[in-house]
């Protein structure tokens, strides 16, 4: 493998200007598959932080029962329902239900609240393996993936894996985990995205200085608090890598721009807030002020 080159240096690369006869359509579409009976807000936080991020229309698909819950987060946010189980999961089915969906969709995400089981791997191993659009991969879709590790480095597409330490640990085999240190993340996180050399797979290790790689660059993310160690953090994350992956970035500046901006609203939030009542609602409040910060430092 050749010496991955840090990136991390390099300006971020701006988000294309919007033309005055813009239109929704012209923003993308993300569809985020996730939700449970009991985890009916981590879709939600997704879907908001993708609005927020300025995805142009936003698709929630999530288990028929918790439609309602879902929608009711914000009405600007559309759902879609999906066949579920007894345990009020997606159930048996969903893939037939979301292909016309998947089709339509600029960039899916699936993951959040979506729980465990077999029905749950034969979506996510469907939906990696032959979905062409770009797909983000967080929570319960990669300890789906580490369930079905045969196809793991033949994406349909490109995928964006968002795993934390222990969640990344599965999918790699490793034991113990990549250490707190920069280069034992780095050299971990580099070396698992390389053995895609198509370079379709990137990896998000979330973290203390979050490492960004497709195996041939890689960043490391200086933005960031220890507030943000709060539930739905990472599904806020979710939302925005997809609506990230809408933009006309290349992957790896996508993420990057993402994880920044995700990083930057977190410090906003805890200057105003404080780190310990920080919550993840509050990073999407700050979304907005991160995303102009970034933009008067082009």
């Amino acid at each position: 493998m050749k010496q991955p080159i840090d990136v991390s240096a390099k300006p971020l690369t701006p988000l294309p200007a919007r033309q005055p006869a813009s239109h929704k359509g012209d923003f993308g579409r993300v569809l985020i598959i996730g939700g449970s009976r009991n985890y009916s807000g981590a879709v939600a936080l997704a879907g908001m932080a993708a609005l927020r991020s300025g995805a142009g229309l936003v698709t929630l698909a999530v288990p028929d029962s918790i439609q309602a819950t879902v929608a009711g987060h914000e009405p600007s946010m559309m759902t879609y329902r999906l066949p579920e189980d007894d345990a009020g999961q997606i159930g048996i089915g969903a893939a037939k239900a979301l292909e016309s969906a998947c089709i339509q969709a600029t960039a899916i995400a699936i993951g959040p609240g979506l729980g465990r089981g077999p029905a749950i791997r034969q979506l996510v191993h469907w939906l990696y393996t032959t979905t062409p659009q770009p797909v983000v991969v967080d929570a319960d879709g990669l300890n789906a993936l580490a369930e079905v590790p045969e196809d793991l480095f033949e994406p349909a597409g490109p995928r964006i894996l968002t795993p934390h330490p222990g969640e990344f640990a599965r999918l790699s085999h490793a034991t113990p985990p990549p250490g707190t240190e920069d280069s034992a993340r780095i050299h971990a996180a580099v070396a698992f995205a390389a053995n895609n050399p198509a370079g379709r797979i990137l990896v998000v290790l979330k973290g203390h200085h979050t490492v960004i790689t497709d195996g041939k660059q890689y960043a490391v993310n200086p933005t960031g608090n220890p507030g943000m160690a709060t539930g739905g953090s990472g599904d806020v994350l979710t939302g925005i890598l997809a609506a990230m992956r809408c933009q006309d970035l290349s992957p790896l500046e996508a993420a990057r721009m993402a994880v920044h901006v995700h990083g930057l609203a977190g410090d906003l939030a805890a200057a105003e807030l404080g780190e310990i009542s920080m919550i993840a609602s509050d990073l999407i409040r700050f979304l907005p002020a991160a995303f102009r910060s970034v933009h008067r430092s082009f």
